[in-house]
């Protein structure tokens, strides 16, 4: 079965956003990790695991388009080969497994598949901090 982990947003202004997030919300920091283009920062509560990603894309001189800003959710599972193959089996089209590895060697395996709105939902293998 599927967990629901994350949902992500772009933010222009990190600092801003983590303020309004804290305030608003009671959501801290739970992790910040930096890449040459650009940085994850992840928040959360007390309240639940689920997490609000927020990505700060480096360069980005103004704000965002929200009808054409990206975004998704996210879920995780034990088996990704195993729900890939589920849901082609299915006659659902998810998109390649995909891998991402970060500066202090972490890694995350994931695929996208788009509802029939056109809403992307990424689906990590669980490892790492996507249990």
């Amino acid at each position: 079965m599927a967990k629901l982990i994350h949902s992500m947003i772009r933010v222009l202004e990190e600092d801003r956003s983590v303020a309004f997030y804290r305030t608003a919300f009671g959501l801290e920091v739970a992790e910040r990790i930096e890449f040459d283009r650009f940085t994850l920062i992840y928040l959360r509560n007390a309240e639940s695991e689920f997490e609000l990603e927020l990505t700060v894309n480096k360069g980005q001189a103004g704000a965002y388009d929200l009808g054409n800003g990206y975004g998704h959710l996210a879920v995780s599972v034990a088996d990704l080969e195993a729900e890939h193959e589920r849901l082609k089996a299915g006659g659902l089209t998810p998109k390649d497994i995909k891998e991402l590895n970060t500066p202090d060697g972490h890694k995350a395996r994931f695929f996208f598949i788009e509802d029939p709105d056109g809403y992307k939902i990424e689906v990590l293998e669980r490892s790492w901090r996507f249990a």
